[in-house]
């Protein structure tokens, strides 16, 4: 989410990563009581649902709805929802973890490198008070 706010231009605050960090968590949360009264398989789809609603509906809020449902949205479906799936893969899960980093990491590579950290990240520098 750091990687897409900074390209975008997006100015979020701490606070904001925490509340996202929030909604992450929800689905685990969640996910932990409700296996034991309904199916996994339920469990697991009511879970995302109910994450990707507050991650969504939060930043419509604190962004604008179009980041919100595609380039959040989206996010979410793929690092909490579809990694969090890997693990219905029996004897795979390590290896579909693997590749979808890997996969993450050349996708973030090639959308940031033409980008000038230094230059992104320049302090503004504030006049100097003397007394």
């Amino acid at each position: 989410m750091f990687i897409i706010t900074t390209m975008r231009g997006i100015d979020l605050h701490p606070m904001n990563y925490f509340f996202l960090a929030g909604a992450f968590f929800a689905f685990h949360l969640l996910l932990a009581y409700t296996v034991d009264l309904i199916s996994l398989h339920l469990a697991f789809i009511i879970c995302s649902l109910v994450s990707m609603f507050l991650v969504i509906s939060y930043l419509r809020l604190v962004v604008r709805i179009r980041f919100a449902a595609i380039e959040a949205g989206l996010a979410q479906f793929v690092y909490l929802v579809l990694f969090s799936y890997a693990f219905f893969f029996k004897g795979l899960t390590g290896l579909t973890i693997t590749i979808g980093a890997i996969v993450t990491l050349f996708v973030v590579m090639q959308m940031t490198g033409r980008i000038r950290w230094s230059e992104k990240f320049a302090e503004q520098k504030q006049p100097v008070r003397t007394l």
